[in-house]
């Protein structure tokens, strides 16, 4: 997962940069299928791997991204950059050593019924709010990929 993420900021074409995010999204969902989340695991696969990614890829190619002319590396924020890096990884592994994990620990159940019966009782109007929202999202995005050549010929 680690490999992938580094592969998704160093890798200059940025459709194999969207396919090393796949892949971080497909092993962050078996991390959860392994660590006994399988609703997690499921949800992770549905979003992100399947609907967010596929998102991302057809921004790139409805908007020619691949055919831009990326600007070189700032080398002067290298040196910044590792420092803050480097911070960052210490103050993670603090909170790792400093953090009780026995009360992490204990298990949590997953129970699909009572997740189901929330989501379509007790959040069933933001629910539908919500793909309606999403509705226009992608009717929005369908209008605006249109090119013009396209509108004269209907006409």
């Amino acid at each position: 997962m680690v490999g992938g993420g580094l592969a998704v900021v160093t890798l200059r074409n940025i459709i194999h940069s969207a396919i090393a995010m796949m892949i971080c999204f497909g092993s962050l969902a078996g991390m959860y299928a392994l660590l006994g989340a399988p609703i997690v695991a499921a949800a992770q696969v549905l979003i992100y791997l399947g609907a967010i990614s596929v998102l991302i890829l057809f921004a790139i190619m409805l908007t020619q991204a691949g055919d831009a002319n990326l600007p070189t590396p700032f080398h002067r924020q290298v040196p910044i950059a590792i420092v803050v890096t480097l911070a960052i990884i210490g103050l993670v592994g603090w909170a790792v050593v400093q953090t009780d994990w026995g009360l992490a620990a204990e298990a949590v159940s997953a129970n699909v019924d009572a997740i189901a019966i929330a989501l379509f009782t007790d959040f069933a109007l933001p629910f539908e709010i919500i793909s309606l929202l999403l509705l226009v999202a992608i009717i929005g995005a369908i209008y605006l990929a249109r090119r013009p050549e396209e509108d004269e010929r209907a006409n």
